[in-house]
Order: C-alpha cells, then sequence, then structure tokens
C-alpha cells in the first residue's frame, strides 16, 4: 500500500476508503483537514448504520466536529499531532471511555457514564483520536453473536440476516463497512477474531500483557482477555497497537514493548513454518467447507516462502477445553456475582451470564488449580512446538456465520454443543497458551459467508504474527489498495 502523497488523497466520497495509515499520514500534512474527516465519516455513519447497528451512543455531530476544528486549529498553529491524531474512532462498548455512556451491552448499566477511561482509551485520546461513540456488543461480552436488549442486534456486514460474530462484532462491521477507518476490541475467548472473520478484515490478540488491562479488571481475569486491534490492513492494526501496547504501572502483568510495530513491518518476513492444526484429527466439529476454504488460503504462504506441515499434538484437548471452562467461570462468573445477588438484577441477566455464574458457585479450589496446572502444561506444548514451527493455524471458527436470530448453534456437523461458546473451542488455544493470534480473511463459501484463518506465534512473538500476516496480505488478489 503506497504511502499518502498531495495526489494519492481521493475525493470527500472516498475518504473513508483510505486506511488508517494514510488518512493519518494525510492529515499532519494537512493535505484533509480533521473536519473533512469527520464530516465524511460521520456522513458515511448516518447512510449505513441503521441498516446493520454497528455504532452505538453516538455522540452529538455538533460536538465532534467542534473537536474537529479543534484540531485543525491546533496544526494551523504547527501543533504536534500523535499518531492517530484527527482520527474519528467508536470505542468497543465494554471498555470505559470517560464522560461517554458505557453500557457493557447490559440493561443494568443502560445509563452508566464513567468517569474514567480504560488506560488503552487513555492512550488513544492522547495520541489524538477522536472518540465518536461506541461499538455494539454482546451483553458482558459473553458469545460470539453481537446482541442485547439496550441495543439490539448487530447485523453482518455481508449478509444482514447473518450475525456479525462477537464479542467485538460492532467494531468489526463498522471496519467493513468504513464507518471508522481503524478499531479496538478485546479478546477472551475468541472476540477480535470470530468477528474479524465473519466480516472479512483482520484482528488481533496480542500477547498476555501486552496491552495494559484497565482499572476494572482484576490479575486474574487479566490473564485470559486482552485488549487489541482491529483493521481492515494489517499495517493499520500495527498502527493502532503502537499506541495501546506498553508497560502501565497500574496493571501489574503489562510489560514493555519492543519498538514500533508499524515501523517492524517495514522489515519484510523472510518465510518460515506453519504447523496446521485444522480440526485436531476430527476432535473439533466443524462446518462443511470450512476446512478446504482455510487450507486454500494457508497455500497462498507459499507464496511468501512459507512451508506448511499438518500436524495434531499428542494432549487432551477434551481436558483443555475444560481447564477453559473452569477459568473463564472463575474470572465472568465470579465478576458478575454481585448483579446476581440482586434479585432485580438477576432478573436482567441473559441465560448465559446465569449460567456463568451458577457454575462458578460450584467451583472448587482444587477444580481451578487443576485448571491451571492444565493451563500450564499446554503452555510447555506450545513452546516446544515452536522449537519446530513459527506459526501455528487453525480455523478462526467452527461454523460459517449463522442466522442472527440464533443466539449460539446447538449443533455443528452433527454434533450436540453444550454450552453457548463450545462452538467457539477453536479460539480456547491461544487464550490459554497467552499467545498472540491474527485472524486473517480466507475468503468466502459458495454462499458468500466469509470465514478466516488463524494464524498463532509464541508468547511476546506479536512483531512475527503481524509480518506472517502482512505477507499472507500481499497474496490476497481483493486486498484494497495493495
Amino acid at each position: 500500500m503506497r504511502p499518502a502523497t498531495k495526489h494519492a488523497v481521493p475525493p470527500a466520497g472516498n475518504i473513508c476508503r483510505l486506511s488508517a495509515v494514510d488518512l493519518a499520514d494525510a492529515i499532519r500534512r494537512r493535505q484533509l483537514s480533521v473536519r473533512e474527516v469527520m464530516t465524511a465519516f460521520l456522513d458515511r455513519i448516518d447512510a449505513v448504520n441503521p441498516l446493520v447497528n454497528a455504532i452505538v451512543s453516538l455522540r452529538d455531530r455538533a460536538d465532534t466536529l467542534q473537536e474537529a476544528d479543534t484540531a485543525d486549529s491546533h496544526l494551523a498553529r504547527g501543533g504536534d499531532a500523535g499518531s492517530l491524531f484527527g482520527l474519528p474512532i467508536a470505542i468497543k462498548d465494554l471498555a470505559l471511555t470517560k464522560g461517554l455512556r458505557t453500557t457493557f451491552g447490559s440493561p443494568i448499566f443502560a445509563d452508566f457514564v464513567p468517569q474514567e477511561d480504560d488506560f488503552f482509551v487513555e492512550r488513544i485520546r492522547k495520541a489524538g483520536a477522536i472518540i465518536i461513540g461506541k461499538t455494539n456488543v454482546p451483553e458482558f461480552g459473553l458469545g460470539s453473536n453481537t446482541y442485547n436488549t439496550v441495543f439490539g442486534p448487530t447485523l453482518n456486514a455481508f449478509d444482514p440476516a447473518l450475525t456479525a460474530g462477537g464479542s467485538s462484532g460492532g467494531a468489526a462491521v463498522a471496519l467493513a463497512l468504513d464507518m471508522v477507518p481503524v478499531a479496538d476490541g478485546s479478546d477472551f475467548g475468541g472476540s477480535l477474531r470470530n468477528p474479524a472473520a465473519y466480516n472479512n478484515v483482520y484482528g488481533f490478540r496480542p500477547s498476555q500483557g501486552l496491552v495494559p488491562a484497565g482499572p476494572e479488571l482484576d490479575v486474574f481475569h487479566a490473564q485470559m482477555g486482552v485488549e487489541g486491534p482491529m483493521g481492515r490492513n494489517v499495517r493499520d492494526m500495527a498502527l493502532l497497537l503502537d499506541e495501546q501496547a506498553g508497560y502501565d504501572p497500574r496493571a501489574p502483568l503489562s510489560h514493555h514493548k519492543l519498538g514500533s510495530f508499524l515501523e517492524g513491518l517495514r522489515t519484510p518476513t523472510t518465510g518460515g513454518r506453519i504447523a496446521w492444526f485444522g480440526d485436531l484429527g476430527g476432535h473439533l466439529p466443524v462446518e462443511p467447507g470450512i476446512l478446504q476454504l482455510c487450507e486454500a488460503a494457508l497455500g497462498r504462504f507459499a507464496d511468501v516462502s512459507f512451508q506448511t506441515e499438518a500436524l495434531v499434538p499428542d494432549f487432551n484437548f477434551e481436558a483443555l477445553w475444560q481447564a477453559f471452562v473452569t477459568l473463564r467461570q472463575a474470572s465472568s462468573g465470579c465478576a458478575l456475582k454481585a448483579h446476581y445477588d440482586d434479585p432485580l438484577k438477576r432478573s436482567l441477566l441473559k441465560p448465559e451470564a446465569v449460567w456463568e455464574v451458577e457454575h462458578a458457585l460450584q467451583l472448587t479450589a482444587l477444580q481451578i488449580h487443576a485448571a491451571t496446572v492444565r493451563r500450564s502444561s499446554w503452555h510447555k506444548t506450545l513452546l516446544s512446538l515452536f522449537d519446530r514451527f513459527d506459526l501455528v493455524a487453525l480455523p478462526t471458527a467452527q461454523i460459517f456465520p449463522s442466522e442472527v436470530s440464533t443466539h449460539w448453534p446447538t449443533q455443528v456437523a452433527g454434533r450436540a454443543m453444550d454450552s453457548y461458546h463450545r462452538w467457539m473451542q477453536v479460539s480456547a488455544f491461544a487464550t490459554l497458551g497467552g499467545c498472540p493470534a491474527v485472524n486473517v480473511p480466507a475468503g468466502f463459501d459458495a454462499r458468500g459467508r466469509p470465514m478466516g484463518l488463524q494464524l498463532i506465534g509464541r508468547p511476546r512473538g506479536d512483531m512475527a504474527v503481524l509480518r506472517a500476516a502482512a505477507a499472507y496480505e500481499t497474496t490476497l488478489p481483493w486486498q484494497a489498495g495493495a
């Protein structure tokens, strides 16, 4: 993708198609005013968002345009411009935004206005972005279908009858339909990866600790849930990750980043070796057509000097899934217990939230300890694999986007699902390993349903994963601006 030049700046109607990197560059060079950019995106939101419901709690146009004018005046006086200066961004509605309603997709918080930002939101503001609203989520981020009783469902960018995925569903759809240039998301059980796959964009789950958790997250929860970037291309994700990432003393598990991710993408990948897990030898039920689509996408890596080998590690994957379920209940379920204990609030919780709490109440210390031991064993297995391979690859999801009215599938490939998230078991491997993982678009099936390929790297090997994704991106015939 070419850097922005004076001649590369599009007419106003095409501003929303610029990459975030090029858009920020055009603003800094004063080839585009922040007001022009803001107006273009707000017009796009007005035209498209009513059809898909991706952006919620949208701020008043006059207020955001006033911020845009202030930004333009700052540049005119020769003021400094951060890396995100002037970019309109909508923050996922699970993250605290000072002075802007944050509902967590729950009627319990329908009118909640935080008095502080999450740490990464604070950083995004300092980098010069203008927060215009929030992106829709499932209630408390539970489930890979974005719907709630506060705002309703978010619809897929390619077919409004289908789910957008979740929990970063609003962010993925807003990106895919050019309503924002770049987006944040969060990921516990695939929430940066699944909606990216379902809307043909990129989503990156960073290594554990790279992006500091916010003030409302305890240390235990922060071990598995992470914040990260989403983009229409890899460079845009790196742009946002540069601001999100890095040590914060208020987040004890956070750590320093090593240089700029965006600058690091200037160094091309020299190839490597990929272990293809597929469906783990039949352990994972996968809807027909997904493996073939992902294997075809995986074949593109040969064009950028990667070798692929099919591999199924010797591990008890059912026991590993049960460890994931236990640790999720011990974090999410316990976090929701205060609402469950209030009869009025309990009546407002979705069934999946009640399920998490009631199972958490049955857990013993020995069960939680056993789950952490199993997780540690998986981490060691991954480390041994990364002695031989640079990346692990799997499908990003086990089914194509389903009907939006179906909250979660009860069967996949003829096998019964015993929980609301069992059908996303494929996402647990990176989470439990504390590994970076990226969704890259894999293409569409005959019915036009998108799917993605998941690439997992060694812990703290975030730069290598992004470089591999960028190399893959160059092979895509439909890649905008390539």
